[in-house]
């Protein structure tokens, strides 16, 4: 890979940035760095395209001197925070439980993680394998975590690392891992099949997923509850309202224990017990009278984004209307 076309990509990362708004022009973000090729360019690469640009690393310790090499190497070159996490509770960690102890940290901050198209293949043949419903990995998870190389192949990352001369770690223990199996053994013999196999099954992950179903059996429920109004939970942070003849979706209140996003809010707050939802017909301010619909009309806000604007509440109570009603303890702004 030639200088400019370590630039071309780092064109098609800020590109992919911006379509899917993941970090803020010139924004502050953490690079979660394991050492290895994918997470080296993430950090690099956001790096020159002007980010403010931190690492931290999660030292799970299961690999004994290997994993005191990677995180000695994250500390040196990217000036990595380094955290130790303890997985004596876990009795055989498995991906998904490792994968949720390295989120836990730094929830306050906007976190970016290395994944790529190569990830996004392998994520859809396990899921498909695993559940029967086809689904991929999301440009933005609802804790904060992004991924802005998810339109890069794997070997596009390591050989930018190889054309920038960034040195990089190989994890020895992922051929042991489900992924480690797909990637080795399962991609290779779907390859002989087609040899455009891997991007028609990208194509896969960008296809709006079918309802689980858990969610097809729920929504059938409410469809056929006589009741006039109804709320049914969807899992996966969403709930399904039906008022007579009106049904919408919406997300599932968000407890306030740390810097919460909806939509294009931030919010944060002091106090615990607080929660993130969206408007109910009938709430109202605590300890007032007042309707939330009426602030809505007194702030002029457009019907159809009131459904989606967020409330902090205590219980059914709302203590506070980001952007037009304040409350002491409650911080949100706006970002982007």
């Amino acid at each position: 890979m030639t200088v400019m076309e370590t630039e071309a990509l780092r064109v098609r990362i800020e590109t992919f940035v911006r379509r899917h708004e993941l970090i803020p022009p010139g924004g502050e973000v953490t690079c979660l760095v394991s050492g290895g090729a994918d997470s080296t360019c993430l950090w690099h690469a956001l790096a020159c395209l002007g980010y403010r640009v931190s690492a931290l690393h999660v030292d799970h310790g299961l690999r004994g001197t290997e994993s005191d090499e990677d995180a000695r190497f994250c500390r040196e070159v990217f000036g990595a925070e380094v955290v130790a996490a303890s997985n004596t509770v876990l009795q055989a960690p498995t991906e998904a439980a490792l994968r949720e102890i390295r989120y836990s940290f730094a929830r306050d901050r906007l976190r970016a993680t290395g994944h790529t198209a190569s990830d996004q293949v392998e994520t859809v043949i396990y899921r498909a394998a695993a559940s029967g419903v086809v689904g991929g990995i999301k440009p933005a998870r609802e804790d904060g975590v992004v991924r802005p190389l998810l339109e890069l192949w794997r070997d596009e990352t390591l050989a930018y690392c190889e054309a920038e001369g960034l040195a990089h770690r190989t994890d020895t223990s992922n051929r042991d891992t489900k992924r480690g199996l797909i990637r080795n053994e399962i991609l290779p013999l779907i390859r002989r099949l087609h040899p455009a196999a891997e991007t028609n099954l990208l194509r896969l992950a960008e296809q709006p997923p079918a309802l689980p179903r858990r969610a097809e059996r729920a929504l059938l429920s409410l469809l056929a509850s006589r009741e006039g109004s109804k709320r049914i939970d969807l899992g996966s942070g969403l709930q399904a309202v039906r008022e007579y003849e009106r049904l919408w979706l919406e997300r599932a209140p968000v407890p306030l224990d740390r810097r919460v996003r909806w939509g294009h809010w931030m919010i944060e707050a002091d106090e615990s017990g607080l929660q993130v939802r969206g408007w109910r017909a009938g709430d109202r301010l605590a300890g007032r009278s007042k309707k939330i619909q009426d602030v809505f009309v007194d702030a002029k806000v457009p019907r159809s984004d009131r459904e989606s604007w967020p409330l902090v509440v205590r219980g059914d109570e709302v203590v506070a209307v980001p952007g037009i009603v304040e409350a002491p303890g409650v911080r949100a702004w706006r970002d982007g």
